[in-house]
């Protein structure tokens, strides 16, 4: 049985996420209560028909506070039963949360004639904690279109295998904000850029003149070098410490040059050596 737990703050993504889930077999549940998660997957097991069940819920602060803090110990519960549980957390900065609130006229399941949606916001941080800090797979949807979130969901939960850690070699632009997410980041700014010679900056890393021009700087190989070398060197001690997920950011100025190429050399060198590397372009259009 494969079991998806869908957490985050309000506004950040969670019905996409669920719909993604189901739009790909599983069999979703949206608000489930906390404490009902072991008698779920209870039933899933004696009662389906087929041979690997795949079932997601969302879990989120319209839960009783008690039922929250129990998140930790029924968690364990169900992993003890060898049941592969994937804990999804989206959220996106709190100027982001308000803005779609606004935009969508929606109510913050928190807000009253006492708490303002601002605080709402805030307050749903501390009541979802204990989920957070348990996630295996965080997403922050602040830079994410609903189709962007579709693929990143497709990509990161969907693809990857039953067993093991999935690593995510992601290149950004510096100008859209630093992922949130990611576990290890690499600043490559300090590289010539391909944006200043005009016959390139309409290419992108992926294509064969920047390529070029960038693998015949000796700073690019040598920023490459070093950085594949922290990561032949500490992913699979990652890995051996069963972290489902690690994403490894590769960070220009604007996610179209030096990070797109670093990051494909990167993510084809690891894969001779990893069994599960993907290769995302968070800001190549």
């Amino acid at each position: 049985m494969r079991l998806v737990i869908v957490s985050g703050r309000s506004g950040s993504g969670k019905s996409t996420a669920l719909a993604v889930l189901e739009d790909n077999g599983f069999y979703c549940i949206d608000n489930l209560p906390a404490s009902l998660l072991p008698d779920l997957a209870e039933r899933a097991l004696l009662h389906t028909e087929l041979l690997r069940p795949q079932v997601a819920v969302s879990i989120d602060a319209r839960n009783l506070p008690s039922q929250l803090k129990r998140f930790p110990e029924l968690l364990e519960q169900l992993r003890q039963r060898n049941i592969q549980c994937d804990v999804l957390y989206l959220d996106a900065d709190n100027a982001t949360l308000l803005k779609r609130f606004s935009e969508t006229r929606r109510r913050h399941p928190l807000t009253d004639e006492h708490r303002s949606l601002a605080e709402a916001i805030d307050d749903e941080t501390l009541l979802l904690g204990s989920i957070a800090d348990l996630a295996d797979l965080k997403i922050d949807t602040a830079n994410l279109n609903l189709y962007q979130l579709r693929d990143s969901i497709k990509l990161r939960l969907l693809d990857k295998p039953d067993a093991g850690t999935a690593f995510l070699i992601e290149s950004f632009g510096f100008k859209r904000g630093m992922p949130v997410d990611a576990d290890l980041v690499f600043d490559v700014r300090c590289l010539p850029n391909p944006y200043w010679k005009p016959d390139l900056r309409d290419y992108s890393g992926l294509d064969e003149p920047v390529r070029e021009y960038l693998a015949a700087q000796a700073d690019v190989e040598e920023m490459y070098q070093d950085i594949f070398a922290h990561l032949d060197k500490w992913l699979p001690r990652f890995a051996a410490s069963n972290r489902a997920y690690v994403t490894v950011a590769i960070g220009c100025t604007g996610g179209h040059h030096r990070s797109v190429y670093l990051a494909e050399r990167l993510g084809h060198a690891l894969r001779e050596r990893l069994q599960n590397v993907q290769t995302r372009h968070r800001d190549l259009k």
